[in-house]
C-alpha cells in the first residue's frame, strides 16, 4: 500500500514543500531504503524510526519499504522527516486509516517515540499556512515557537504514541493556543543603555541620527574613547520591533537553531562577529545555504569592531549588501 504524508524543507530562509511517500511491497526481502537526495541525518532515520514504531506499540512490517522524499531534485537534510515517514510506515501497512491530507508533519524522533527539538519551525508553519493547510503537527517543545501565527491550528506533540491515538481518534491532542504578540512583549532591559553613557555628546548625537535614518555609522579614535560602548549601547535607542519584523527575525533565528526557550524574538538583534570571521560566516552561503551574520542582525545592528583587521574580500562582500540596505 502506497501512503503519502506533507512534510517540509527550509531552503535558504524559506521552507519549501515536500511529499513523503511510503510504498511497502512483499514477495521480496525485507529491506528499508529512503531515496529523494536524503543527506546523514536523513539515512540515520531508518533505525530511528525502525525503534520509535516499535516502541509505540506498533508494528514494523518486514517487507520491502521504499521512502520516497519528492521532489527528488531537492537535498534533504536533517531529522525533521522521522515523524512523517514513521506516520507513513504505520498508513501504509494498514494500522491507522486517516484523512492527512490537509495536516504538515515534522519533528525528530527518539528511540523510544518521543519528539525531540527541531530547527526551522516557523518557516515550515508559515508555510502550511501558505498552502492553506488546516493542521500542523510538531515536537511539543516547538509548539510556542508556531502559536503566534493566526489561522493554523497547531498541534504539540510530546511522541507517536499520542499523534498515532489523536488520529485514531482516542485521545485528542490540545491545540497550542494563540500567542498574543503583545503579551509576549515584555520591558526591554540592556545591557548597555545610550542613557547611561556619560559624555560624548557629539558621538551620541551622530548615533541618534544613523540610528534614526537606519544609516550605516563609522567609529574613529584612540583606544579607550568609548566607541564599542556606544556601539553596543545603538539597540537601546532603536524602535520596537513589529509582529510582522518580530516574525521575520524568529524565522531566521528558528532555522539557524539559536531561538533556544524563546517562542518569538522581541529585541532587536546585536551581532559582533569577530575579526577572524570567514566570507561564508558573514554573508551566508556553503554547500546547504546558511544565515551569516548580515542575516543574523537582520531588523537588528551588525557591529564589526576593530574593521580594518577584517580581511580585504570581506569588506569588499558588504559593499551590496549596505548599497541594498
Amino acid at each position: 500500500m502506497l501512503a503519502k504524508v506533507n512534510s517540509s524543507a527550509v531552503v535558504g530562509l524559506d521552507a519549501v514543500p515536500v511529499e513523503v511517500e511510503v510504498d511497502i511491497s512483499s514477495g521480496s526481502l525485507p529491506s528499508f531504503t529512503i531515496v529523494g537526495l536524503p543527506d546523514k541525518a536523513v539515512e540515520e532515520a531508518k533505525d530511528r524510526v525502525r525503534s520509535a514504531i516499535k516502541n509505540t506499540g506498533c508494528d514494523f512490517p518486514s517487507k520491502r519499504i521504499t521512502v520516497n522524499l519528492a521532489p527528488a531534485d531537492l537535498p534533504k537534510e536533517g531529522p525533521a522527516y522521522d515523524l512523517p515517514i514513521a506516520l507513513g510506515i504505520i498508513i501504509a501497512s494498514e494500522q491507522l486509516k486517516t484523512d492527512i491530507t490537509d495536516s504538515l508533519f515534522m519533528g525528530e524522533l527518539s528511540l523510544d517515540g518521543r519528539l525531540r527539538h527541531t530547527n526551522g519551525v516557523l518557516p515550515q508553519a508559515l508555510l502550511a499556512k501558505n498552502k492553506k493547510l488546516k493542521r500542523v503537527f510538531l515536537p511539543f517543545v516547538n509548539a510556542k515557537e508556531a502559536g503566534i501565527l493566526k489561522d493554523i491550528e497547531v498541534y504539540p506533540t510530546p511522541n507517536l504514541l499520542t499523534l498515532y491515538q489523536h488520529l485514531q481518534g482516542i485521545k485528542i491532542i490540545e491545540k497550542q493556543t494563540y500567542i498574543n504578540f503583545n503579551h509576549v512583549f515584555r520591558d526591554e532591559t540592556f545591557d548597555f543603555d545610550m542613557q547611561d553613557v556619560k559624555g560624548q555628546e557629539r558621538a551620541k548625537r551622530a548615533m541618534e541620527i544613523a540610528a534614526a535614518g537606519s544609516h550605516n555609522i563609522i567609529l574613529k579614535g584612540p583606544p579607550g574613547a568609548g566607541k564599542t560602548l556606544l556601539a553596543r549601547t545603538l539597540p537601546s535607542i532603536l524602535p520596537r520591533l513589529t509582529l510582522e519584523e518580530a516574525i521575520e527575525v524568529t524565522k531566521i533565528y528558528s532555522i539557524s537553531g539559536l531561538l533556544n526557550k524563546e517562542s518569538l524574538i522581541v529585541k532587536r538583534p546585536f551581532r559582533s562577529p569577530h575579526h577572524t570571521t570567514s566570507h561564508i560566516g558573514l554573508i551566508g552561503g556553503g554547500t546547504i545555504p546558511k544565515p551569516g551574520e548580515i542575516s543574523l542582525a537582520h531588523r537588528g545592528l551588525l557591529f564589526l569592531d576593530e574593521f580594518p583587521e577584517f580581511p580585504h574580500h570581506v569588506l569588499e562582500a558588504l559593499r551590496q549588501p549596505m548599497d541594498n540596505g
